[in-house]
């Protein structure tokens, strides 16, 4: 039996489980795409819970498993790829943003490590602009946006406790889009806010409920998961375009592919969901 479902003009076909993802103690926790189309597929162990194994699965486009690396993350939360081509994955409770080479070369990290405060405390989520500057989503115990140059130098940033704007409880992913502005899912205060890169508020988002992920496309839309559990899709300026439910139990993480298709990183059950277009 297949599976459908309908966002915007286009019909797609639901793939799941999808993709060579290794079985184990891991859970499916984000997903992301480089410039030639990998798909790194993070996944979220108890690090003190048996012997440390590879946290990052590397699939091809059609799904087959490239590569298995990273295994000195302890508690992989989300992780992006860098417009240099560098995998940028969050280990949340070790406190630091590991940089790592496309083949699993360690090569740098953003936050001293096991040190809370240093600037990180449990942080969500990482994006980039194109120049290579980062943002970072902190997070599970703080409620600020950090930025940095693209040589990992601080550069500032926004937020604290609250529910004005501007203001976070788990600001749990961050995305730039094309036109440089800065959407974080503000996941307990079940709306997304979207700043200049310098921080200025601009609009927020509030028909979700709790949202897990965010990244925008190349027509500028926001793509959304939340904890209805939905995927929705919005215009630029936050007006709804399309809502489907395309998970049984939410997608923590969320990427779109060059070929259309769309992943969705699922923890309950453990898999990867694939989307594609007919």
């Amino acid at each position: 039996m297949l599976l459908h479902v309908t966002l915007g003009a286009r019909r797609y076909r639901i793939q799941r489980p999808w993709g060579d993802v290794p079985a184990g103690p891991g859970r499916v926790s984000d997903v992301a795409v480089d410039a030639a189309g990998r798909i790194f597929v993070l996944l979220r162990a108890d690090s003190y819970d048996g012997v440390p194994a590879p946290t990052v699965a590397v699939l091809d486009a059609e799904g087959m498993r490239l590569d298995l690396w990273g295994e000195g993350v302890m508690d992989g939360h989300m992780l992006a790829a860098a417009p240099d081509g560098s995998i940028h994955v969050v280990d949340r409770d070790a406190h630091e943003i590991t940089r790592f080479a496309a083949d699993g070369l360690k090569l740098g990290a953003l936050g001293q490590r096991h040190w809370a405060g240093e600037p990180f405390n449990s942080p969500c989520d990482i994006c980039f602009a194109p120049d290579g500057s980062a943002f970072v989503g902190d997070g599970y115990a703080a409620s600020r946006v950090h930025r940095f140059r693209p040589d990992g130098t601080p550069d500032g940033g926004w937020g604290e406790p609250g529910r004005g704007p501007g203001q976070f409880c788990t600001p749990h992913a961050v995305w730039m889009n094309l036109a440089g502005e800065v959407a974080v899912c503000d996941r307990d205060n079940s709306r997304v806010q979207i700043f200049t890169s310098g921080g200025g508020f601009l609009r927020e988002i509030t028909d979700v409920h709790k949202p897990m992920d965010i990244v925008s496309d190349a027509e500028g839309n926001w793509w959304v998961t939340d904890q209805v559990p939905r995927l929705s899709v919005f215009s630029r300026e936050g007006a709804l375009l399309s809502r489907a439910r395309a998970v049984l139990n939410g997608a923590h993480g969320l990427a779109l592919h060059p070929d259309g298709s769309v992943l969705l990183a699922e923890m309950n059950p453990s898999r990867l969901t694939r989307l594609v277009p007919i």
